[in-house]
């Protein structure tokens, strides 16, 4: 898990980016530091919550074992997945994220509304890694 990238649980479940107070740009991966903005003299940066659903911008089908820091069990098969560039309903920004397990590019087209949901990438007897997924709206796990 990535600290502070996202928080909550099921319909509460969001990303979490940043804001500057001074230009209202939004960003994510979060920003602590200073204002991304070239634009921008800078403000103070406040964690904000994101849009918890946006249409699919893009999406690819992903057929290769990705390698670290990405966490697999080279004992264990892989199974391909889909990953989606999702432009966030009033951000207006493009988050990337892998698709939810089940959901397959069979399932996906460009402009498909989609939610950010809960999920285990991997989990071993002490520790369980955490991340966000993207679903089709309507669709349970």
């Amino acid at each position: 898990m990535a600290a502070g990238w996202f928080a909550g649980e099921g319909d509460d479940f969001r990303l979490l980016g940043t804001r500057c107070s001074a230009c209202a740009s939004v960003f994510f991966p979060r920003e602590d530091h200073h204002c991304r903005n070239p634009d921008c003299a800078g403000g103070e940066l406040a964690p904000t919550p994101l849009s918890r659903r946006g249409r699919i911008w893009s999406f690819t089908d992903s057929r290769y074992r990705p390698p670290s820091p990405y966490v697999t069990d080279p004992e264990l098969s892989w199974e391909p997945c889909a990953f989606i560039a999702v432009e966030l309903e009033a951000e207006r920004m493009v988050v990337l994220g892998q698709a939810a397990p089940g959901i397959t590019v069979k399932d996906l087209a460009v402009g498909l509304e989609v939610e950010v949901v809960p999920g285990v990438l991997h989990e071993d007897a002490e520790t369980t890694w955490t991340t966000w997924y993207w679903r089709p709206t309507g669709v349970t796990a």
